[in-house]
């Protein structure tokens, strides 16, 4: 039996084959055998740019720069309303965070800029 070259995600020696594919059963990473794993390369990294086109980051604080209604209620959040601590999410409203006044909700990238 020969020997696999352990995950290039997670480094566990546990990988098996599949196919003509290797799979790691710890972290679900899967990749062809041979196939060498480019540095910091993750499939979970969310590109978000806000209106000014600046990258966007999980942490940053945030200034929305349009009156923007809240679905299914009467709030509003003001133009200039500060958010700290956003987190990015994968989808159409790709920034989840508590909106001083508001709550939680989500938001779109293009209507806010980097604080």
């Amino acid at each position: 039996m020969s020997a696999l070259p352990p995950c290039p995600a997670c480094n566990s020696t546990y990988t098996y084959e599949d196919g003509d594919m290797l799979m790691c059963p710890e972290c679900a990473h899967e990749w062809k055998a041979g196939e060498e794993a480019v540095a910091g390369q993750d499939d979970d990294v969310i590109d978000a740019k806000d209106a000014n086109g600046n990258a966007l980051a999980d942490g940053d604080d945030i200034v929305v720069i349009k009156d923007l209604k809240v679905k299914g209620s009467s709030l509003v959040v003001k133009i200039g309303t500060k958010v700290k601590g956003i987190r990015l999410v994968s989808g159409d409203h790709n920034i989840d965070c508590k909106v001083p006044g508001v709550g939680a909700m989500k938001l779109k990238s293009e209507f806010v800029k980097k604080a």
